[in-house]
């Protein structure tokens, strides 16, 4: 047993060390925007960026991210290599929690392979484990997302299983739905969605607890999961009220700074036809910086050629000097609302159900040189070959990944705890799915810990089904 887990250790630190010697993404996304943050509070004691040549504190992004990067600076060096290493650390401990939740889901007497499984499957996984080689939040968050899942598995273990598991459950010294919550408020630090671990966990205790003799529990473990969540939140809000004078737990909605215009209405058109990742690229991610040309923009984002012809020509005015201007936007919001109401269900229902399939569905090459293209088959297998084997074999593992966790899911349904695994999954993925504008599959890697925990589940074999079935 010794000897495999520390096989796995080592598959899992050989796998990242080759995405992070091999892949490093050094200039992706808001890594250096996490990188400036993290040097000027580190160098300059100002947890700020320059806007307009001065350096001017900001509550842009929640702190938790760029005092991880302060603290591998101070220590290794301010170099991005350093920072992938530590990350590299972060990722093999995520393993371990995940193999640790995987086996509190499973039968007592089946716990070991169960957890052994569990940590293959984490220490395996390309996904999590390209993330490593890039300065973003991810890494840790999942890290964190995995340790509250854990907590709340043994909080669920405390309140609902038989008197025996009761008794040999690890006594942590302070109630486990406050140290969730805790867990849940750090998480929220480095990305403010973390505490949709503890609102699953609500939607689950209100099933659970929806009679009235059962509230004064629900209230209780409200209050105990609430108080632990704000904890940790309330220095970095006493420091926005200090030093930017307005209250703010987390960030602002958009990330954005006070100078700079929120795009509502562009951000309402895109709602009603972007669910593809790469359509980002070519439209959001353009909007206010590149010229964003209308044969760009495929055709689902028109209803009729007269659309079209009202979109181009406000394409036109944004394009002679790509500033998104308020006139603008609003133009785009008039377009948007005219199409949800034609179709509100396409705005609703439809494009936030492509959006699950496309965060869920995809090869992740985002952070690799490949294109992750697929179809049309033959014509890819012409133009590049490797490029189609790594994406067709990275599409397979994630099919493979999400297959055996519904598997897994089923067969440990009378485990305490399960439901919180499941329900995490679906409310993360509907969160993004409706409530942020672009569908990156990062979006969903936090939910991994949950998705390998509940995979490992399937290699307990019979003994776990006979549990089932029993249960």
């Amino acid at each position: 047993m010794r000897l495999n887990t520390a096989i796995a250790v080592l598959a899992g630190l050989v796998l990242r060390l080759y995405f992070v010697l091999k892949f490093p993404a050094t200039e992706s996304g808001d890594g250096p925007f996490y990188i400036e943050l993290a040097s000027n509070w580190l160098k300059n004691h100002v947890y700020g960026a320059m806007v307009d040549g001065r350096l001017v504190p900001i509550d842009t992004r929640v702190p938790g991210y760029p005092a991880f990067l302060a603290a591998v600076f101070a220590i290794g060096g301010n170099t991005q290599r350093a920072v992938m290493l530590a990350q590299v650390l972060v990722d093999l401990a995520t393993c371990v929690v995940i193999a640790m939740i995987a086996a509190r889901l499973a039968p007592e007497h089946v716990r070991s392979r169960v957890m052994l499984a569990g940590l293959w499957l984490a220490a395996l996984c390309p996904f999590t484990a390209n993330y490593t080689a890039i300065t973003l939040t991810e890494t840790l968050v999942t890290f964190l997302t995995a340790a509250g899942l854990l907590v709340l598995l043994q909080a669920a273990a405390l309140e609902f299983a038989p008197a025996n598991a009761r008794a040999n459950a690890v006594p942590t010294g302070v109630n486990p739905w406050f140290v969730a919550g805790i867990v849940g408020g750090f998480g929220a630090l480095v990305r403010p969605e973390t505490p949709l671990t503890l609102i699953a966990a609500g939607v689950v205790l209100l099933v659970l607890w929806r009679r009235p003799r059962d509230w004064t529990k629900l209230v209780r473990v409200g209050v105990l999961m609430g108080v632990g969540v704000l904890l940790p939140l309330v220095p970095w809000a006493a420091r926005n009220w200090r030093t930017l004078h307005q209250v703010q737990f987390l960030a602002p909605r958009y990330a954005n700074l006070p100078s700079e215009i929120v795009p509502h209405g562009v951000n309402a058109w895109t709602g009603t036809w972007l669910w593809r990742f790469r359509d980002v690229y070519l439209t959001l991610w353009k909007f206010d910086d590149e010229a964003v040309p209308i044969d760009t923009i495929p055709p689902s984002a028109f209803d009729s050629a007269d659309e079209r012809n009202r979109v181009a020509a406000i394409l036109a005015v944004y394009n002679d000097s790509t500033t998104l201007t308020p006139e603008i936007d609003r133009a785009f919001g008039g377009i948007a609302r005219e199409r949800t109401a034609r179709h509100p269900l396409r705005t609703y229902i439809e494009i936030p159900f492509l959006r699950c399939v496309s965060m869920w569905f995809t090869p992740r090459v985002e952070l690799l040189p490949y294109s992750g293209q697929i179809f049309p088959l033959r014509s890819e297998w012409h133009d590049d070959r490797r490029d189609l084997v790594v994406s067709v074999t990275l599409f397979a593992i994630g099919i493979i990944y999400a297959g055996l966790a519904v598997a897994g899911a089923w067969m440990s349904r009378k485990s305490p705890g399960w439901a919180v695994l499941v329900v995490f999954v679906i409310v993360r993925t509907v969160f993004f799915a409706t409530m942020v504008e672009t569908p990156e599959p990062r979006y969903v890697l936090e939910c991994f810990p949950a998705v390998i925990a509940l995979a490992a589940q399937v290699f307990a074999g019979r003994a776990q089904l006979s549990s089932t079935g029993s249960g």
